[in-house]
């Protein structure tokens, strides 16, 4: 398979930075050293400093990562400062400011929010929430963002049964029970994603267990009027709904089940129903199927910040890093 940096089609002249909030971890000193070497990024790997640059002489430290200690770094009242501004109409004080952003996810979001980094990433040691959390707040969503969603890209290698090498799988790691708007929110934002970070055209498909009213049901409207609202936003994307995963990625089930559409056979945007569907699914699709999963991505955010899962391996940190790299580089242009 092409190499997951080679994939993504965004590049800049200026070597972005990023921001790693779990520095101690030997994943992550790994993934850092092996980021900072290919120069892929400037790396800053954040946490308690004698703890980060042990994890980091273990990986064998090569190149220029910098460690920034919250609790000691220079940067911190600073910060305070302008998350107090930020958020006073919620009744942040400097008390409750200096508390979170001696935390290091919420440094790491306060570096990328001051533009001292240019995206962060997080997940390995702390949970999804709290890497949520500290991005929404501290970060917050683009001015145009209805709604916060994630998606994984999806890979395959040596399948030519399949219409696309590069796929996406949303949303599989965030939202929980989207509403037909919703379900549309992340078919377009997922859309973009894609197009934005490879060049490839995307091709939508809105997922459930009916195609084009085989089957009878609510959850089944919810996805037909999902599919309507996204023809209507964005009459210039490649969509078709309600279809059923063989229907949307197989030539000869697409051109049974659902004849002369724009997608069944050749989707490579694949959207679930709701949060059981899509993390159960890129999961089976990883395990049974063979894929690489690469994600949770955050899409929605005025800057860059992704998660990890926290079974994660050094590589999956690198392709991550990558992912930050482009999404920071997409931004700019």
């Amino acid at each position: 398979m092409t190499a997951f940096r080679d994939i993504l089609a965004v590049t800049s002249d200026v070597k972005p930075i990023i921001v790693l909030s779990e520095g101690a971890d030997p994943r992550v000193a790994e993934a850092a050293v092996a980021a900072s070497v290919s120069n892929l990024a400037t790396i800053i790997c954040v946490g308690e400093a004698s703890a980060v640059q042990s994890a980091l002489t273990a990986a064998g430290t090569k190149g220029n990562i910098r460690i920034e200690d919250p609790k000691t770094s220079l940067r911190l009242a600073g910060y305070v400062d302008s998350y107090v501004q930020k958020r006073a109409a919620k009744g942040m004080t400097q008390e409750k400011a200096h508390a979170e952003l001696s935390q290091a996810n919420f440094f790491s979001a306060a570096m990328v929010a001051a533009g001292d980094a240019d995206g962060t990433i997080g997940g390995a040691v702390y949970p999804t929430p709290d890497i949520i959390r500290a991005a929404l707040k501290v970060i917050g969503t683009a001015p145009d963002t209805k709604l916060l969603s994630s998606f994984f890209f999806m890979l395959f290698e040596n399948r030519p049964d399949l219409p696309s090498e590069v796929n996406v799988f949303a949303d599989c790691g965030l939202v929980i029970d989207p509403t037909a708007q919703e379900l549309a929110d992340i078919a377009i934002s997922s859309a973009e994603s894609l197009r934005a970070l490879t060049g490839i055209d995307p091709k939508i498909a809105m997922l459930s267990f009916s195609t084009h009213g085989s089957a009878k049901h609510a959850s089944v409207t919810k996805v037909a009027d999902a599919t309507a609202l996204v023809r209507d936003l964005r009459p210039d994307l490649a969509v078709d709904g309600e279809l059923q995963f063989d229907a949307a990625m197989v030539p000869s089930v697409g051109a049974a089940k659902a004849p002369n559409s724009p997608v069944a056979g050749q989707a490579n945007v694949f959207i679930f129903p709701n949060l059981d569907a899509g993390n159960i699914g890129y999961k089976i699709a990883q395990r049974f199927g063979g894929g690489k999963a690469i994600g949770p991505i955050l899409q929605g955010l005025a800057k860059p910040a992704n998660d990890l899962s926290r079974g994660c391996t050094a590589g999956d940190i690198v392709d991550m890093i990558s992912v930050t790299v482009a999404q920071s580089a997409a931004q700019n242009t």
